[in-house]
């Protein structure tokens, strides 16, 4: 019998025997494949929605739409319900109830979830320079801006910060070349043309405050079971450049902020990642490295990767190679590239001598697929031909005004939905231009010496800092007192926006190249 506390049943094999996921081994990642139609994703909801009943919470991108479903108890009034029924029974789940899971929606366009932001200074420029295809010599210069920013208290929280710095650094670029090195006006100018094409695709919602708290992520409910995130991805897989960088930030967010956990008895988190294949589409070879160096690394943080894709050869051999855990669906010998599929698919899997599995890949029906996974010694089992257990919740999307209900019992509920527009470097700059330009009429009018003995019109770095930081502790201490009792962070707060935010500002401003460069350390250690 399977030990539910330890393993996920994922089907009867066909030889009788119960086809399980160790909850122990689930951190060393995995495959789920198949041609369109032959039930990977209804796979990967029963394999999510047992994972949430074990305590471990998911993230799933949701492609279609359809995954939203898993929010929703399935129906016996489902058209297919016999058939579900009638496959549970056939499994040997003797307990077979329609049921729903805690779901937190997200959305990075913030139409159908809660958003979800970072800022541009914690992405930093060499994730930003990979993905928006920068040489080496932009690179050097993207990272001089941002060392200029550091030390001058220019906060970088969303796109309209970068292009004011970029569009300050084209006017200054004798400025900079003379302090950090050689900055060229057509490099610069490249730079804010690739910006533009990146921000075409949606990026500018993608940057911005309030942050995402990365603890979000790894919530239980009152019952003990993982929240479910369901990232709605349907408009955000028309900007493949778009979700690498979200990809890429949050695999490298756990990774800076989990703890060493080796391979604990069930994972922190499991990503579920639908139609792979998008995110590797036309990479760079570089965002290629980088991806299969961070899936390699997170995994000794306790997170787990799954990848669904249609074609098992979508995902990259370096990839490929860490993905301990496979369910293999049907797959088409339509074409030569179904064929050389079908061969490296087998190839993958540790041979069962009782099955041709190479002939077998061609013939699954819909709901059945090749498992194998990794035992307790960390090593695969033999491939077998599996029926899979079907899921417990809905199978199709909920209804615009099911996922409003649900929005309206997050956890989460007022926590990112208002964006936060505060004082950064497109206004210090606007202001310091505003100044300038004030102060050359002035003196026009009244004469350079007359100007001179005057106050600055605006305040230093210095008094914006200890102004700012007056503000946080006096209108702060409710919250502060609210934030013991409820033991709730936010970066919302004003002790955690103190550091992260709100004083991320007078950090900046005071400690800036210190600050800035050490939030990007771990981050920029993985890029190179």
């Amino acid at each position: 019998m399977t030990d539910t506390a330890r393993d996920i049943y994922l089907g009867l094999g066909a030889d009788g025997s119960r086809q399980t996921l160790l909850l122990g081994r689930s951190n060393r990642h995995g495959l789920i494949a198949g041609a369109t139609g032959t039930g990977k994703t209804v796979t990967l909801q029963g394999i999510a929605e047992s994972f949430s009943a074990a305590g471990v919470p998911v993230f799933v991108a949701d492609v279609k739409g359809d995954l939203s479903g898993i929010a929703m108890p399935g129906s016996p009034t489902f058209k297919h319900a016999d058939k579900l029924e009638s496959r549970a029974k056939e499994v040997g789940v003797t307990d077979y109830a329609y049921s729903d899971n805690p779901v937190i929606f997200w959305d990075l366009y913030g139409e159908q979830g809660h958003p979800i932001r970072t800022t541009v200074s914690e992405m930093g420029p060499l994730l930003l320079a990979r993905l928006l295809d920068l040489n080496e010599t932009q690179e050097g210069v993207l990272q001089i801006i941002f060392r200029h920013a550091d030390e001058n208290g220019l906060l970088l929280l969303d796109f309209a910060d970068l292009a004011a710095l970029l569009a300050w650094a084209n006017e200054n670029a004798a400025e900079l070349s003379g302090k950090y090195g050689n900055v060229t006006k057509p490099s610069v100018g490249s730079i804010q043309r690739q910006l533009l094409s990146f921000e075409a695709q949606g990026a500018d919602h993608f940057f911005g405050e309030p942050a995402l708290e990365i603890d979000d992520f790894l919530k239980v409910d009152e019952q003990g079971r993982g929240y479910v995130n369901v990232l709605a991805a349907d408009k955000l897989m028309q900007s493949p450049k778009l979700y690498a960088t979200f990809l890429l930030w949050l695999l490298a967010e756990l990774f800076e902020s989990l703890p060493e956990v080796g391979d604990p008895e069930k994972p922190k988190l499991v990503f579920f990642f639908d139609e792979a294949h998008l995110l590797f589409t036309d990479a760079p070879k570089a965002l290629m490295d980088t991806i299969e160096q961070v899936v390699r690394l997170i995994r000794s943080k306790g997170v787990g990767v799954f990848f669904i894709t249609q074609n098992p050869i979508d995902i990259p051999e370096k990839v490929a190679g860490q993905l301990g855990n496979r369910v293999q669906h049907a797959l088409r010998a339509f074409t030569p590239r179904d064929q050389r599929a079908i061969k490296a698919a087998a190839e993958t899997f540790r041979v069962n001598p009782k099955l041709d599995v190479e002939t077998v890949i061609t013939e699954l029906k819909v709901g059945e697929a090749l498992v194998s996974t990794l035992d307790d010694d960390g090593a695969p089992t033999v491939v077998e031909r599996t029926l899979i257990v079907p899921p417990r919740s809905r199978l199709g999307p909920v209804t615009p005004k099911e996922r409003a209900i649900i929005q309206s019992i997050s956890p989460l509920e007022g926590k990112y939905d208002t964006r936060v527009d505060r004082e950064s470097a497109a206004e210090v700059l606007a202001a310091k231009a505003a100044d300038a330009a004030a102060v050359a009429e002035q003196v026009e009018a009244e004469g350079e010496e007359a100007v001179r003995s005057q106050a600055r019109k605006s305040p230093s770095l210095w008094e914006k800092a200890i102004g700012r930081g007056a503000k946080v502790a006096l209108g702060g201490a409710a919250a502060v007192a609210a934030s013991k009792i409820t033991g709730k962070k936010s970066r919302a707060n004003p002790v955690a926006s103190g550091v992260t935010s709100a004083v991320g500002s007078i950090a900046t401003d005071l400690a800036g190249p210190i600050v800035g460069r050490f939030v990007r350390g771990l981050l920029g250690g993985l890029m190179r």
